[in-house]
């Protein structure tokens, strides 16, 4: 018979909290891991590196989160750790919306100071969504596609419900970390080459 292992857990530390955290998605200043993250970034940053992860801390965008080391910030120990997140590609549809709410949301910081949070409503997007399918489509079919590839977004954290309204959404800052403007122009410049086809 083994020892039970509440014999012989390591002392609790205090960044415990948002390690667990981290490795459910990404942390924002208003989650209350968030202090955990800024007084404990050396420790939280070892342990993570342990395990083959980087640890990004985005003060000014108010956004922490872990990332896999790229091959050429892995040494050849680390290289042979399985990787812990899964690469989810992505199809056309919810590449589309990113491009989309990556756009929306960089609109909205370049003009609206007063909100925290940049709200959008699915309706809203719906003419720039159909303008990517041909006219001959289905409006509800569109309508429905657009919903799955938000419930998708949702799913990977990249936007969240917002509110009680159906179909109001914020969209969430790790979305421009995951999508920084050049691989944005690289994806709109890819998404126009299939339309015109």
């Amino acid at each position: 018979m083994t020892e039970p292992m509440g014999d012989t857990l390591p002392a609790y530390k205090d960044w415990s909290l948002a390690a667990v955290r981290l490795l459910q998605g990404a942390v924002y200043s208003d989650d209350a891991a968030w202090d955990l993250v800024l007084r404990y970034p050396t420790p939280l940053k070892d342990y993570f590196a342990r395990l083959g992860l980087l640890l990004v801390v985005d003060e000014p965008e108010g956004l922490s989160y872990v990332r896999q080391l790229a091959d050429d910030e892995a040494t050849e120990d680390y290289a042979q750790l399985p990787r812990l997140f899964r690469r989810t590609r992505l199809g056309y549809d919810t590449t589309l919306l990113c491009v989309l709410l990556r756009e929306h949301l960089r609109r909205y910081e370049e003009g609206d100071v007063d909100n925290q949070r940049c709200i959008v409503e699915q309706s809203e997007l719906l003419e720039s969504w159909k303008s990517f399918f041909p006219d001959s489509e289905d409006e509800l079919r569109l309508q429905k596609t657009l919903d799955t590839a938000f419930r998708k977004l949702d799913a990977l954290k990249f936007v969240s419900r917002f509110g009680d309204a159906p179909g109001c959404w914020e969209v969430r800052r790790i979305l421009k970390a995951r999508l920084p403007v050049a691989e944005l122009e690289r994806l709109k410049e890819q998404l126009l080459a299939s339309e015109s086809k």
